[in-house]
C-alpha cells in the first residue's frame, strides 16, 4: 500500500493525475503523482490562507477551490507558476463543512443543514438549500448533472444515529435568492 506521511490531511482532489492536498493549519497545498504518491513539483504557498478544510478541483477552468473554516474560499490556478485569490467568503449562519465542485458552480455545506450553491463565472449566490430537520450533520454534498444534489449526513427520518447518503432534487427543497 502506498501512503503519504505527515499533518492531518483535510481535503484531496485530483487533475490529470495530479493529486493535490490540503491539510489542517497549513498555507500549502501538496502535489503528487496519483500513481505513485510521489511529490511531483513545488508545493503551491497561498498566503493568509488559514485552517482550510477542504478542497476540490474543476476541470472546466483547472482552479483549485480550497475552503477554509472561517467560510473563506481560495480559487487558486493548476497552472506553474500557480496564482490564487481569496475568491469569496460562504454567507452562512453556521459554520462550513466541505466543498464540491461543477463546471460552472461550487457547492458548499453549512452546519446546520444547508447547502450554499455560487456561481464561478461571476461569485453571485444562487440558492441556499435548507435541508430537512431529521439531517443532524451535514458530512458532504456534491451537485449532479441534472441538477439534484447527492449529500453525506447522519440523521434520517428512521433513526437519527443513521448515517446516509440521500440524493435531494433541487427544485423541492432550495430558497432561490435571486
Amino acid at each position: 500500500m502506498l501512503y503519504v506521511v505527515g499533518r492531518k490531511v483535510c481535503g484531496i482532489a485530483v487533475l490529470n493525475n495530479i493529486m493535490y492536498v490540503v491539510c489542517d493549519e497549513s498555507s500549502i497545498i501538496s502535489t503528487y503523482s496519483a500513481n505513485t504518491l510521489s511529490p511531483i513539483s513545488e508545493d503551491i504557498h497561498v498566503e493568509r490562507m488559514t485552517y482550510p478544510c477542504d478542497v476540490a478541483v474543476c476541470r472546466h477552468d483547472r482552479q483549485l477551490y480550497v475552503l477554509t473554516v472561517s467560510g473563506c474560499i481560495y480559487r487558486v490556478s493548476t497552472q506553474v507558476p500557480s496564482q490564487y485569490e481569496q475568491w469569496l467568503t460562504v454567507q452562512s449562519n453556521g459554520f462550513v463543512t466541505a466543498i464540491s465542485v461543477t463546471s460552472r458552480r461550487v457547492l458548499v455545506t453549512s452546519d446546520p443543514r444547508s447547502l450554499h450553491q455560487y456561481n464561478t463565472t461571476d461569485r453571485q449566490l444562487l440558492r441556499v438549500v435548507q435541508l430537512p430537520q431529521f439531517v443532524r450533520v451535514l458530512y458532504h454534498a456534491v451537485e449532479t448533472t441534472r441538477e439534484t444534489f447527492i449529500i453525506g449526513h447522519s440523521g434520517t427520518a428512521q433513526s437519527v444515529g443513521q448515517h446516509a447518503v440521500s440524493k435531494r432534487c433541487s427544485f423541492s427543497l432550495y430558497y432561490n435568492i435571486l
